[in-house]
């Protein structure tokens, strides 16, 4: 057990520690914002959360976020963070823990969907309520001024609701399924890899996604 549990323990750091590298390399997107960059970050910790359970790619969110504001500096009071942990672990918690209920490809799809699902409902929340209102104190300035920096991205956004509804949903519909399609085939390849000490024949989990 206790060699069970130190083989998991350190399964999550390598792939967190995966997380934060991927994490450092982001990519503007046209029609968004400069401040909504698409990562890939959250694929080591949706990988974690279909082959070692949700709760262990909620640990992987965490530690990439705490890594990179340690290493980096955060330029957010740690508000971006927070955001990018709530967020991200909204995504793989769910597809991780609907997969584990009954493991198939038809779950995995089902998880995954459902998690980008999540991962829009609480951007959209965390974001109307919390984060550019925050910004907004902290760098003294009037939530208009955020929308008119997204508004020059794109003419649509007119106001904090528009910002919501033409920045931040379709971006996170959109990284979520980037993560999504680049996910489901790569844990094909590396499923035998997490399950090696855990399962007696590897090929019945890779079968599975």
């Amino acid at each position: 057990m206790k060699n069970q549990n130190l083989n998991t323990l350190v399964k999550i750091s390598v792939l967190g520690a995966m997380a934060l590298v991927l994490m450092m390399f982001e990519i503007p997107l046209p029609l968004f914002p400069n401040f909504l960059k698409i990562d890939f970050s959250d694929i080591p910790a949706l990988l974690g959360a279909f082959a070692l359970g949700p709760v262990a790619g909620v640990v992987i969110e965490f530690l990439k976020n705490v890594l990179n504001g340690a290493i980096t500096g955060s330029t957010s009071m740690w508000v971006g963070e927070l955001a990018n942990f709530l967020v991200g672990s909204a995504y793989v918690f769910t597809a991780g823990y609907i997969y584990k209920k009954n493991k198939s490809k038809k779950t995995a799809v089902q998880g995954m969907i459902l998690g980008i699902i999540a991962m829009i409902i609480i951007a959209s929340i965390f974001n109307y309520y919390v984060l550019i209102p925050f910004y907004a104190k902290l760098f003294g300035m009037q939530i208009k001024d955020i929308v008119a920096m997204a508004a020059a991205a794109n003419p649509k956004i007119t106001d904090l609701t528009a910002y919501i509804v033409w920045a931040v949903v379709p971006f996170n519909a959109l990284k979520g399924i980037v993560i999504a399609v680049v996910t489901a085939p790569l844990y094909k390849k590396v499923s035998p890899l997490f399950h090696r000490d855990a399962v007696a024949n590897p090929k019945e989990e890779l079968n599975q996604m």
